[in-house]
Parts: structure tokens; C-alpha cells; sequence
């Protein structure tokens, strides 16, 4: 309870640190965002006056208080162009963000903990080899060209997926795909060097000494201890996730959180832009806390402190 204690507190000062940041770099950004409401033909007078409207006349310390103040009660503010509440507009792209989120981070795991287990019992080898240049080659792949390429060849050429869009598990194949393939290098190098260091471990040589078939000294014995660092990476990416892959979902016309972000820089909605950037932050820190809770499940030894 603590530990648990501890770590609100630490997440709480993060989250302030981040909001903090965040409105500073988009307060001496050069991009006026009230020139972006008024329009090109507004008078100097219409402009001084929204900016009057919105506080943007204030000072940095006075406008960032305000904010502070109303995101204590749960307010993230309102959109200056979509005139519309900056939470609604992120509870109405959740499902299509998490949806993607758990498809994606899904289809990292089971490419990259195959990859990373099989180099890992080939290590030194041709295969090995492969995997991990396979991998490097995975992480290095640009986001648009692995989603086009996988776009032409099963929606276009082959015509078993659709082109794009969002609302059937037929919509969701590619993209998570995609977004498997990217992700999955990570995930193999970590658990083929995890693997091979618990591979090497007493305990390991006596359950082979003991005549235990392989298949159980990986997946019973091995496996569990070494996945741990993958665990940690996971955190990290429900946090990525969630403040969405914009390329990904700009390819596959995918609407979430990602997307919704991207329109706000190009308009310099400064509401939306902090408030994605805050459910990111926050994802990141909630991932990386169920991380640490759920890592003494699996291994009994590890203890919070």
C-alpha cells in the first residue's frame, strides 16, 4: 500500500512536470493560434479581441495557473476551432485507440516473443542471425512504408482486407499488423538477450540435469523469468499507443486519439494538444505502475518496496 502511495505521488508530479513543459513549448511556439480562429481577413481588432476572450493576453504563470485550476476538476479545456469539449473529443476516439492499442501491442508480442525465444535457443547460428537481422530491419522499416506495402498487396492486390476505415475486425487485421511488424524487433532482441542470460542459470542446468524435456525448461522454467524486461516494455507502449500512431491511423483512415492530435498541431489547438498529451503521459505512467504490480504475479521473488 505504500509502494502503491509512493508511486501516485511520484506519477502526480510527472503528469505536472509534463503539463508544465508542454504549455511552455506551445506558449513561445511562433504559430499564433488566434490568427487560426480569427481567419486571414480579420481586422487587428477582431484578433485582439478573441485573444481577450480566450486569455491568451495574460501572462504565461496567470494563463498555466487557470489551466491547472480547471484541470483539478476534471475540465481539459474546449477546442478553440471544434468549439467543443477537449475530454469528449478524446472519450469519442477511446474505443478506436484502444482497440488498436490492444490489437497492436498483441500482435508485437506474439512476433516478438517468437522471434526472440527462437534466436535465443538457435544462438550463434544461422537462424539467429536471421531473426536478428530480421528484427533490425523491422525497427529501422519507416511507419508509411510498411503500412502501404501491406495496404497494396492484401487490400488492393489481394482484396482480403479492406482499403481503410474503422468499425469491423476485418478494418483492425492490417493496421495491427503493421504496428506488430514495427514493434516486434524490440520486443526479440529484449527477449532473446533475457532468454539467454536465464538459459545460463543454475537452476536451468538442473532441470536439464533432472531429464525435463525441452519444451518445459523454455516455457515452464525459462520463459516466466525472462520475460520480466518485456513486462516494462509494455508499460511503455500502452503509453505510445495511446497518444496514438499517426501514420498508421493517417494510412488506414483509422480514427483515434493519434489522428485527432495530428489535426490539433496543424491548427494549433492548443486544448486538444495538451489534453492528448496528458492522457499519453498518464497512459504511460498507469502502464509502467500495472508493469511493476504485475511482475511479483509472475515472479514470486520481486518484491515492492
Amino acid at each position: 500500500m505504500v509502494y502503491i502511495l509512493r508511486r501516485l505521488i511520484q506519477s502526480a508530479l510527472i503528469l505536472l512536470g509534463v503539463s508544465f513543459i508542454t504549455f511552455v513549448l506551445l506558449y513561445v511556439l511562433p504559430a499564433d493560434p488566434v490568427r487560426q480562429i480569427a481567419g486571414r481577413a480579420a481586422t487587428a481588432e477582431t484578433v485582439e479581441n478573441i485573444r481577450q476572450q480566450l486569455g491568451l493576453d495574460q501572462p504565461l504563470f496567470v494563463q498555466y495557473g487557470r489551466y491547472l485550476a480547471a484541470l483539478a476538476q476534471g475540465d481539459l479545456g474546449r477546442s478553440y476551432l471544434q468549439k467543443t469539449e477537449v475530454a469528449e473529443l478524446i472519450l469519442s476516439r477511446l474505443p478506436a485507440t484502444l482497440q488498436l492499442m490492444a490489437a497492436g501491442i498483441f500482435a508485437e508480442l506474439v512476433l516478438g516473443l517468437s522471434m526472440g525465444i527462437a534466436a535465443a535457443l538457435m544462438r550463434g547460428r544461422i537462424g539467429d542471425q536471421l531473426l536478428m537481422m530480421t528484427s533490425f530491419v523491422t525497427v529501422s522499416a519507416p511507419q508509411f512504408v510498411v503500412s502501404l506495402l501491406l495496404l497494396y498487396v492484401f487490400a488492393v492486390k489481394l482484396g482480403w482486407f479492406p482499403i481503410g476505415g474503422y468499425g469491423t475486425l476485418a478494418h483492425l487485421v492490417l493496421p495491427a499488423i503493421t504496428l506488430g511488424i514495427l514493434g516486434s524487433g524490440w520486443y526479440s532482441r529484449m527477449m532473446r538477450s533475457s532468454m539467454i542470460e536465464v538459459l545460463r542459470a543454475d537452476y536451468i542446468r538442473t532441470a536439464r540435469a533432472k531429464g525435463l524435456g525441452r519444451a518445459r525448461v523454455v516455457f515452464r522454467h525459462a520463459l516466466p523469468n525472462a520475460i520480466l524486461p518485456v513486462i516494462a516494455m509494455i508499460g511503455i507502449d500502452i503509453g505510445i499507443f495511446m497518444g496514438g500512431i499517426v501514420v498508421v491511423e493517417s494510412v488506414f483512415g483509422w480514427p483515434g486519439i493519434g489522428q485527432l492530435a495530428w489535426q490539433a498541431i496543424q491548427r494549433v489547438d492548443i486544448p486538444i494538444i495538451m489534453g492528448v498529451t496528458l492522457v499519453s503521459a498518464f497512459a504511460i505512467v498507469l502502464g509502467n505502475l500495472l508493469a511493476d504490480l504485475v511482475a511479483p504475479l509472475i515472479d514470486p521473488r520481486i518484491r515492492l518496496r
